[in-house]
């Protein structure tokens, strides 16, 4: 076990918590804040473990063995899940219309194709393996990835420098979450947007599966936000939240919100 230490809540930074135990295997310590009600990972691992040791590419495989079926909890949910359109889709043409087709930072980017043209793609990566192939994708479409941790390499771009970010499947990792969305804000321009897709632990299926829900990963994941935080968090970063899921969002494993900046004409 890695040495880890006690972290305050990434939302409100209050200290007083209650314990998850159901949620909480072997030496991690699921907590929920008594202050603002948001769920997090107490002792999360340092940065550096995560970029090999935890790194994603690995614990989501390691996942995804371990939690067969927890998704769908039975042909009933499933087909409902289809219906509302709860697939992984390719959402290209979506991000060209809420970026204007310019330049877009993705956050926890991965391989760093989830932006093409004629958008212009920008990207960090943590892990050292997908970040020398995202950089290698992006340089030649014009753009880079940096290497690190998302609340610090933010602060290395350009004030007002992008039309758009993404954090898909981002922001439920990132022990400093505002931190990194007051660095997206200050290199937003005013008139972009911010994409957000989290696991969603207020949902019905975590509700009823419990520890075997889908949206559980440790110690990658370090944020297990509801709506209502999630919205709280983004309020005290500077942003307005737009749900973009509203109909399925109770059925729905991940919540999904555009983000802009308050007051925003």
């Amino acid at each position: 076990m890695l040495d880890t230490a006690p972290r305050p809540c990434p939302c409100c930074d209050a200290t007083d918590i209650v314990p998850w135990p159901q949620y909480s295997p072997q030496d991690w310590q699921i907590v929920r804040c008594t202050a603002c009600d948001m769920t997090y990972l107490r002792n999360p691992v340092a940065y550096e473990a995560l970029e090999e040791d935890f790194a994603w590419e690995k614990t989501y495989e390691v996942k995804k063995e371990a939690s067969k079926g927890s998704t769908s909890l039975s042909p009933g949910i499933r087909a409902l899940r289809k219906k509302l359109g709860l697939t992984h889709r390719n959402k290209h043409d979506k991000y060209r219309v809420w970026f204007n087709d310019g330049h877009v930072l993705d956050i926890g980017c991965g391989h760093g194709g989830r932006i093409a043209p004629p958008m212009t793609p920008y990207g960090i990566e943590l892990s050292k393996g997908l970040h020398a192939q995202a950089d290698a994708y992006m340089r030649e479409q014009g753009g880079y990835c940096a290497h690190g941790a998302g609340a610090e390499a933010i602060w290395t771009f350009d004030q007002g420098q992008f039309d758009g970010i993404i954090m898909h499947s981002y922001l439920e990792h990132e022990t400093d979450v505002m931190q990194v969305l007051k660095g997206s804000h200050r290199a937003l321009k005013e008139s972009g947007a911010i994409y957000i897709r989290v696991p969603n632990f207020g949902s019905i299926n975590r509700r009823l599966v419990g520890a075997k829900w889908c949206g559980f990963r440790y110690p990658d994941h370090v944020n297990y936000f509801t709506l209502k935080t999630l919205t709280e968090t983004a309020r005290k970063a500077g942003f307005d939240t737009e749900l973009v899921n509203k109909l399925a969002l109770p059925v729905d494993d991940n919540i999904t919100v555009l983000l802009h900046k308050a007051g925003r004409a």
